[in-house]
């Protein structure tokens, strides 16, 4: 028999104290072959994560079905409180599911979704808020920015270029290249060697990014995991289509921008730490440099109704492309 009353039906409504939530899903069944480093780069992928998150975020990690060692290394961070959120599975159900129900489940507004392989730079949380606040209807923000991603997943920012939205041009960025490269190296391209090859770069309240992205790491507005990435279980344990059908096509699908900071603020580290990476983690600690984070970045959100069909959307992307080249030229 129930005496009295559940006194938390008397408070007020639950005030969201962040606007902005990082969600890290890691599964590491072992420490052998492919997995021989791979806790020590997720560790580190974590300690970037607490050294340069500021007060206006918050992280989750899904913990997919990985073995014992890891387990005991989250609870303690979240015991010391700088994981804000643990979820655990007892078996890996699968990357992009268990990165989606996670988010899904978040209520902030900017949700960062990341691999565990991720090295944060300080300054990668304030300048992707910077870049969700200079422009409007943003869908994604990534700190690792890729000078061919200008067609990739992006006619939703070539529209809003056509119709002189946002302003567009070619530029260089020499002070790119060796990050740059670090990446392309990290998923085995071929290096760049000219720092005066060109990037796509568009500008707004003299804020400028890069368009396009990879979905290593970046950063989405809540409301496309709702609105257009699919609604049934991906069931895949990693790669085929996964990520491209529940975060890529979504973010364009919704008419929101795809983008990147315009120098790079993280880097891919793959499955093996190397010197450099250590040195920089350090120097994340041991920095005193103080970004300015954006306080009036808005916690309600901007729904958005997006039926259209995948087949009017490939249509209408397809031309997009044709059009922008034409105007444009491809550098």
């Amino acid at each position: 028999m129930r005496i009295g009353m559940n006194p938390q039906k008397q408070e007020k409504k639950v005030v969201l104290n962040v606007c902005h939530r990082i969600v890290v899903v890691v599964y590491i069944p072992n420490e052998e072959g492919f997995y021989k480093d791979s806790f020590k780069v997720f560790k580190t992928c974590l300690d970037s994560l607490v050294s340069t998150t500021n007060s206006n975020a918050a992280i989750t990690v899904v913990n997919n079905g990985s073995y014992e060692r890891v387990g005991e290394l989250l609870a303690l961070y979240y015991k010391d409180k700088k994981i804000d959120t643990l979820i655990s599975h007892n078996i890996n159900i699968g990357k992009i599911d268990a990165q989606i129900g996670a988010a899904r489940g978040a209520r902030e507004k900017y949700i960062t979704l990341t691999d565990a392989d991720i090295l944060f730079v300080k300054g990668w949380q304030e300048k992707i808020e910077e870049i969700f606040f200079a422009f409007n209807n943003v869908g994604s923000v990534s700190p690792i920015p890729i000078r061919t991603g200008l067609y990739a997943g992006t006619s939703s920012v070539l529209k809003q270029i056509l119709f002189r939205k946002v302003k567009f041009k070619f530029v260089s960025i020499p002070e790119n290249l060796v990050d740059y490269n670090r990446f392309l190296s990290s998923i085995n391209w071929d290096l760049e060697t000219d720092e005066n090859k060109k990037w796509p770069i568009v500008e707004r309240n003299s804020v400028k990014a890069v368009i396009g992205s990879a979905h290593q790491v970046l950063t989405i507005n809540r409301d496309v995991l709702f609105k257009t990435s699919p609604s049934n279980p991906s069931l895949t344990l990693v790669g085929g289509n996964s990520e491209h059908n529940y975060v890529d096509v979504p973010i364009d699908k919704s008419g929101k921008l795809r983008l990147a900071t315009f120098n790079n603020y993280a880097f891919h580290i793959g499955n093996k730490l190397e010197d450099w990476m250590i040195e920089l983690q350090k120097k994340n600690i041991e920095s005193n440099t103080v970004f300015e984070s954006n306080s009036n970045l808005p916690k309600s959100y901007d729904l958005f109704n997006s039926k259209m069909s995948y087949k009017l959307y490939n249509i209408k992307k397809r031309y997009l492309k044709k059009i922008f080249s034409l105007i444009y030229g491809k550098e």
